[in-house]
């Protein structure tokens, strides 16, 4: 599959809240989960991806699960997708693990209706990426320059997306620094290795314009992975450079970063991109900047003559 079955509207076009502004409630139980999506559902949305970070929902029982689907449904709440975070399939201690994970969460989507889900090679953070306020401001772990496991990476999400063809999802896989999809040229030729129609880009390039060390420009980023895209993250960052070369980020709402998101959505939508996207923004009143960045991609999907 490559989108959606039907036309969406700028109203009904799926956009999600992520849900990296709150704690881990992974053991906290049913009351916690419904005191956070509450707050989401609150700020407007009719959307969620329960990112892993937060409630790793492929690893609750049958009735844990049953009860967060029905906190949703009771909130107005649906799941286009679900997004994982430092479950890398190549992971040198946990991969094996990383990897049975995955294809638990294409099942749990698969069962939930959910259509997407998006996966990454990045690995956990460092303590002094912990340590940081920013964490993208400290080196965190490289994947290796290493063929061999470069073609394990492929062969894993390979199977992953085979896995994903059957249960009728789609994969995204998010460009993330230092990993095989840390720039664009190296996402392009790492999807178009794994070489299946149920694995796309992830095309978070928020992830690299934030970094402090020279990053190619966001528009020629866009340019060459917008025909790949599948289920986007989207946030933004200020980037400046300082006349002696000190580079310097901080998070941003999507119409005052960097990034052009105006530009860069409608490129991806001329090329017939239809898959939801999810908002993100890092430190502050998170869920508002979501809730703002939300509101301006419908915009600019309205002001479209016509959609995908």
């Amino acid at each position: 599959m490559s989108g959606n079955t039907m036309r969406w509207t700028p109203q009904d076009w799926p956009i999600a809240c992520a849900m990296i502004p709150f704690a881990p409630v992974q053991d906290a139980g049913p009351a916690a989960w419904a005191r956070d999506l509450g707050q989401v559902a609150a700020a407007g949305f009719d959307a969620v991806d329960p990112t892993d970070s937060w409630l790793r929902l492929a690893d609750l029982d049958d009735a844990g699960r049953a009860r967060f689907v029905a906190i949703c449904r009771d909130l107005g709440l649906t799941v286009p997708a679900i997004s994982t975070s430092r479950r890398s399939v190549i992971d040198p201690v946990q991969g094996d693990d990383h990897l049975a994970y995955c294809h638990r969460v294409i099942d749990c989507a698969a069962d939930l209706g959910a259509g997407h889900v998006s996966f990454g090679l990045f690995g956990p953070l460092s303590d002094a990426q912990r340590a940081a306020l920013w964490f993208w401001t400290e080196p965190g772990v490289t994947n290796p320059d290493d063929p061999a496991t470069r073609a394990l990476a492929v062969a894993r999400i390979r199977d992953l997306g085979r896995h994903a063809a059957d249960r009728g999802i789609q994969v995204a896989l998010e460009m993330y620094e230092d990993t095989y999809l840390g720039t664009a040229s190296d996402a392009v030729a790492f999807v178009t290795d794994v070489d299946l129609p149920s694995v796309r880009l992830n095309i978070d390039i928020g992830n690299l314009i934030r970094l402090h060390r020279p990053v190619q420009p966001w528009a020629e980023m866009i340019a060459l992975c917008a025909p790949f895209a599948g289920y986007w993250h989207v946030k933004n960052y200020y980037r400046m450079t300082d006349p002696s070369g000190v580079i310097l980020s901080h998070p941003a709402p999507m119409m005052g970063g960097t990034i052009n998101w105006r530009a860069a959505i409608n490129i991806a939508l001329d090329l017939g991109f239809s898959s939801p996207f999810l908002v993100e923004h890092y430190g502050g009143d998170g869920l508002g900047v979501c809730a703002e960045n939300r509101d301006y991609i419908r915009r600019i999907l309205a002001q479209r003559r016509t959609l995908p």
